[in-house]
């Protein structure tokens, strides 16, 4: 069987994560995905993927342990022979005033979504070669913040975007593409579409519908693709007029 990209998607047994897996995988990636506490949602994606002809793997990650996703960088190469696409999906949001959030809320957010991000990047770089491609997801929460309570997560996504921009100036010279999708409020396993909390998200956008997963691996699956060869360090909002 040929193979013509490997995709590592951290986070990516649920939500916007797995719909970049199956994305990728629909596009005829070979796709390793991580997972941090969801053994059973992960081995479902595995499956899906499996059962529409592709070929993926499952490996528990916790983003925050640089050692774990190391590790998991390297059993993708040694499973399917290289590493083309690093698209970084683990997150974690916490909401409340600094004051009033933990110190261990706040470390978790740092840890998972700025060092998790660095450490997963930073051993995914001896795998990825010329038109190697570097796909974080961020927040547009990075660029407003039209609530109380979510500057500390607001900071985590803001470090990201700064990230990209330094990496696309590193990462230039050597072939590798590095990009920042900052999605708007997007349905999950714990908000759907016609949810309480999606209605009282709609005040702020132009559009009167929060995304839907699916949604967001689409422009992952261009900016992982040949017709994106020209765009790096960008922040590519797709957040229903939620910056606009």
């Amino acid at each position: 069987m040929s193979i013509e990209k490997v995709a590592l998607v951290t986070g990516g047994s649920r939500g916007i994560g797995a719909a970049i897996a199956r994305r990728l995988a629909g596009d005829g990636m070979w796709v390793a995905l991580t997972y941090s506490a969801s053994p059973d949602r992960a081995d479902q994606v595995v499956r899906e993927i499996e059962r529409a002809g592709g070929r993926a793997l499952s490996l528990r990650a916790d983003a925050a342990d640089p050692d774990a996703v190391t590790a998991a960088v390297e059993r993708t190469a040694a499973a399917f022979g290289r590493l083309d696409v690093l698209v970084s999906s683990a997150g974690v949001a916490s909401a409340g005033q600094i004051e009033e959030l933990e110190p261990e809320q706040i470390d978790r957010m740092i840890d998972v979504n700025v060092r998790g991000v660095l450490h997963v990047i930073r051993a995914a770089l001896s795998h990825l070669g010329e038109g190697g491609r570097i796909i974080t997801i961020g927040s547009m929460i990075a660029e407003r913040v039209p609530f109380a309570g979510g500057a500390a997560y607001a900071m985590t996504k803001a470090a990201v975007a700064g990230l990209v921009r330094g990496l696309a100036r590193d990462l230039g010279p050597r072939g590798i593409n590095v990009n920042n999708i900052q999605p708007g409020p997007t349905a999950n396993d714990r908000m759907s579409a016609d949810s309480p909390a999606a209605d009282a998200m709609l005040q702020w956008l132009a559009l009167s519908r929060i995304a839907t997963p699916d949604e967001i691996a689409g422009l992952v699956s261009y900016l992982a693709g040949p017709e994106a060869g020209y765009i790096t360090g960008a922040s590519l909002s797709i957040d229903g007029g939620f910056t606009a």
